[in-house]
């Protein structure tokens, strides 16, 4: 666990982090634990105990809660334990989310629904779930996972590129409609990103073809783009609304990397 709780203090908040069992969320949650809120792990992996359990010994409070983040009545019942439990939610970081890396021409509409039901539908049942909770405190901090891949054409992305260029515009929409309850909402855009989901997308050509063209010239890490979202949750990101924050090494600003190869 990354001692952080330097940066930025989020005493007497509770936060919900989806998909908080693996990778990305995980490094979330831990980092969220260390500033002093109170952390939902919330994940259908069983690993999510294991997490929630790390927390406490660590020094944190955290609950694990089983989410199928497709699923309306899993979804809003999670954020009804939560509020059960902690009387609140205050922020919201939704990782959750499935890949598929696959051609245009051989995605079949079995694999375009399921990423679009768990990528798309999922960030949009929980993004509404936990608004309607923060509303009643006239404060949210929501921060969504999209991707480089949402908004830069790429091979084999059709389905999961077109899931987060979903999500990209859905949290463009809600931080024009919260923004009077007192909630931002924002997004990530990781590019490579060493975690689970990337090691099954990423095969060694891809893993090539992206390090040539990253000038940072390596994969980023969980604990970078974390530290990214923990930027958006807090109190110093109060009029950053609406905004998509790239965690991707200059991938998506880059042009001409090299005259000679």
């Amino acid at each position: 666990m990354n001692n952080v709780g330097n940066l930025h203090n989020f005493a007497d908040r509770t936060a919900i982090v989806t998909g908080a069992a693996s990778g990305i969320g995980k490094e979330i949650a831990f980092q969220l634990a260390a500033c002093g809120p109170r952390v939902v792990v919330a994940d259908r992996a069983e690993q999510r105990v294991q997490i929630a359990q790390m927390i406490c010994e660590g020094g944190g409070e955290a609950i694990a809660i089983d989410v199928d983040v497709s699923n309306q009545q899993s979804v809003e019942a999670m954020t009804a334990l939560t509020e059960e439990r902690f009387g609140r939610i205050d922020i919201l970081v939704h990782c959750a989310g499935v890949g598929i890396e696959k051609p245009f021409l051989e995605t079949t509409l079995e694999e375009w629904n399921r990423i679009i039901n768990i990528d798309l539908t999922g960030t949009f049942l929980c993004c509404q779930a936990a608004a309607k909770v923060m509303v009643k405190n006239q404060y949210g901090r929501i921060i969504n996972l999209a991707s480089t891949a949402a908004l830069r054409g790429g091979f084999h992305r059709a389905a999961y590129g077109a899931a987060k260029g979903g999500v990209v515009t859905l949290t463009k929409v809600m931080a024009v409609e919260l923004a009077a309850q007192g909630i931002t909402v924002n997004a990530l855009a990781p590019g490579a990103i060493e975690t689970e989901l990337v090691a099954q997308m990423h095969s060694e050509e891809t893993r090539k073809i992206y390090t040539n063209a990253i000038p940072a010239a390596r994969y980023g890490t969980p604990a970078e783009t974390a530290a990214a979202a923990l930027f958006l949750a807090s109190d110093q990101a109060s009029y950053v609304n609406g905004h998509v924050m790239a965690v991707d090494g200059g991938f998506l600003g880059a042009g001409l990397m090299k005259a000679n190869q």
